[in-house]
């Protein structure tokens, strides 16, 4: 089959996604799963949940490159990239994937800062005298 591409977000996290056909090789920003995360491994499984739950870790290969947010979203971005690319890949995957929520986009965003507050909500100090 030819290549999938598709396209995950977390927070401000972008993940782009290309999945083909292989041996289970994963490609992150040019390098292995192992240094781009290096020791964080409940992250490392967050990422590789959907292959793990659809059996694909070692017959199809992952290029992806992951920007903005920090590296938890950039993971859980990831995550949906390749979830969105294995829905893409084999319809059958979408009866595995949606139960487990991995195909919907998750929308929190930090709230906008509002004016008079010291963050979205929280007020300043108030001194009674």
């Amino acid at each position: 089959m030819a290549k999938v591409y598709a396209t995950g977000k977390r927070k401000t996290a972008i993940a782009k996604v290309w999945l083909q056909n292989g041996s289970g090789k994963l490609s992150i920003n040019g390098e292995s799963l192992d240094t781009w995360l290096g020791g964080h491994e409940a992250i490392k499984m967050k990422v590789m949940q959907p292959l793990v739950l659809t059996k694909q870790e070692k017959s199809v290969d992952i290029v992806a490159v992951a920007f903005g947010g920090g590296y938890s979203a950039q993971a859980e971005a990831l995550r949906h990239g390749i979830s969105k690319a294995l829905n893409q890949y084999d319809i059958a995957f979408r009866a595995i994937l949606k139960p487990k929520g991995l195909l919907t986009r998750d929308s929190r965003v930090v709230e906008r800062k509002k004016y008079g507050k010291r963050k979205a909500r929280r007020s300043p100090q108030f001194s009674k005298r």
